[in-house]
């Protein structure tokens, strides 16, 4: 935040909610999307976040619960789901078995292929409306700074 709070204009306020709620329309849509596979929102995330992971498709066990924010011992009771339902396996580290990669199973790819198809059309026919808000949202500030 910066050192003096500034007003805020009914054009930003309107422009806030509008944010607020074309981003929990498509917040909602992803629940309902991963419902209709059999899973939880979170079980999709945690898909999506080993996947998506920087540079490799495994993450540890601190890593996906960062990526949740979530506490470790979560994510070790996610982990334990998603294991069950056959779309995650845990791979023990060689140098120390204490240590496991966690990565999606085949079945896993799949599910989780079929979500992200689906969250990308929407996104695309949602985006440009983002977009827009965004700039005009950066717009009023600006206005504003002058």
């Amino acid at each position: 935040m910066s050192a003096t709070p500034r007003r805020v204009t009914r054009a930003q306020y309107e422009i806030l909610a509008s944010f607020r709620y074309a981003l929990r329309v498509f917040l909602r849509f992803s629940e309902d999307a991963a419902k209709d596979v059999g899973l939880t929102p979170q079980q999709h995330q945690a898909l999506l976040a080993i996947k998506g992971f920087p540079g490799r498709d495994s993450v540890t066990v601190g890593e996906l619960a960062e990526r949740l924010q979530i506490r470790h011992h979560s994510a070790v009771g996610l982990i334990d789901r998603l294991t069950v339902l056959n779309l995650l396996d845990r791979i023990p580290s060689k140098e120390d078995r204490r240590n496991v990669s966690l990565v999606l199973t085949p079945h896993g790819e799949t599910v989780l292929e079929k979500l992200s198809a689906a969250h990308q059309v929407q996104l695309e026919r949602i985006g440009p409306q983002i977009t827009d808000l965004l700039h005009r949202l950066g717009g009023t500030r600006n206005r504003e700074d002058d």
